[in-house]
């Protein structure tokens, strides 16, 4: 069987799983090549400063619903039988609060706060809680197992499956998308695939105008919580929420955060930091037992990442560009991890697709 070539631009995750999921295809030799590789922290490379955590959003019926829930037996069996990947189950609590209904943070979380979402038959031990286990300005809340997991060892992971299945690694900064062929190790590719996340917006050929960045703000902290949490708003603004979630293999636990349509902004600010760790702490005050304060706290580091939103949800389709066979995959927002191996299967359904169509049988 002829051996053919595919680049896959960009190693977030989404870019990786892709590669992966292609690797195992022995006709198929995968390139990745990207500007930011797992390892490095850059406000243009959203995946290693992601939660990152399995908190499902999509409405029924659309495409990141159907990715969503596509992802979550990978990720639980990962959980299972690969322990250094840095996956690990967590219990998860989310709290709704009536008057979020219609801000930002809000329509954010609308599916994760209900209490009939379509995920309890998904993740395990779904339910309702009473209100004896609700903060006090909360009306609903559910409970379920989820999975946390930690970037800077699940990244690395899933680059190092794609190395031992024959996957290259390259950087480059692609001004077209037609220049992406030459990095391949062969110097062309049968088919592209795009998983540029933010970067969709600037890149030649794809100039996708509905991408933009959705900006949040962590601290990383060493103080556990012992749970997974969330609510659906906050009284300090409209774009600013409260969420706690612990990585395994001493990751650390994640404070955060906003979301805040078209900012560039690369720099935590700070009294945003303040309210985002006060906030943590009177939703869990395991994390600050003694006082109760901020300054219990131990801060790893601030941080800042910008999702890769997309008015209209993830993209992940084939078109022609200049001739060629281009498989899109982006624009999943903060939703990357918990619908990226759904996300990679349909693209790699769809790359197999488009290799079909560039075989000399197809034309017979």
């Amino acid at each position: 069987m002829a051996v053919n070539n595919v680049v896959v631009i960009g190693a977030g995750v989404l870019g990786l799983s892709t590669a992966l999921a292609l690797s195992k295809h022995k006709h198929v030799s995968v390139t990745v090549v990207s500007k930011h590789m797992p390892g490095d922290y850059d406000i243009e490379y959203a995946s290693p400063w992601a939660g990152a955590n399995y908190w499902p959003v999509g409405k029924p019926g659309s495409n990141l619903q159907k990715f969503e829930k596509a992802t979550w037996p990978e990720l639980a069996r990962i959980c299972r039988e690969v322990p250094e990947a840095g996956v690990h189950f967590q219990e998860s609590r989310i709290f709704g609060r009536t008057k979020d209904a219609g801000t930002a943070t809000g329509q954010w979380f609308e599916e994760l706060c209900k209490e009939d979402a379509w995920f309890k038959d998904v993740a395990p031990n779904f339910r309702i809680l009473p209100r004896s286990e609700l903060p006090e300005d909360c009306d609903t809340g559910t409970s379920f197992t989820s999975v946390c997991i930690n970037t800077a060892v699940y990244l690395p992971w899933i680059l190092g499956q794609c190395a031992k299945n024959g996957v290259t690694f390259k950087r480059g900064v692609l001004e077209h998308i037609s220049d992406a062929g030459g990095y391949h190790t062969s110097s062309r590719a049968d088919v592209v695939v795009n998983c540029t996340g933010l970067l969709a917006s600037k890149l030649g050929g794809v100039m996708d105008s509905s991408v933009y960045p959705g900006r949040g703000q962590i601290v990383l902290v060493r103080n556990e919580a012992g749970f997974m949490t969330t609510t659906s708003g906050t009284d300090d603004a409209a774009d600013e929420a409260v969420y706690v979630m612990g990585r395994g293999l001493a990751g650390g636990t994640v404070l955060g955060g906003c979301l805040q349509h078209g900012s560039w902004e690369s720099q935590p600010d700070p009294n945003l930091a303040q309210r985002i760790m006060q906030r943590s702490i009177d939703l869990c005050p395991a994390l600050a037992p003694k006082t109760g304060k901020v300054g219990e706290l131990s801060i790893v580091r601030h941080g800042v990442g910008l999702r890769p939103m997309r008015t209209g949800g993830p993209r992940v389709e084939k078109e022609r560009i200049d001739g060629s066979w281009v498989v899109h995959n982006y624009g999943h927002a903060g939703y990357g991890y918990q619908s990226g191996w759904g996300s990679a299967w349909e693209a790699e359904r769809l790359v197999l697709e488009a290799l079909e169509h560039n075989s000399p049988w197809a034309k017979l």
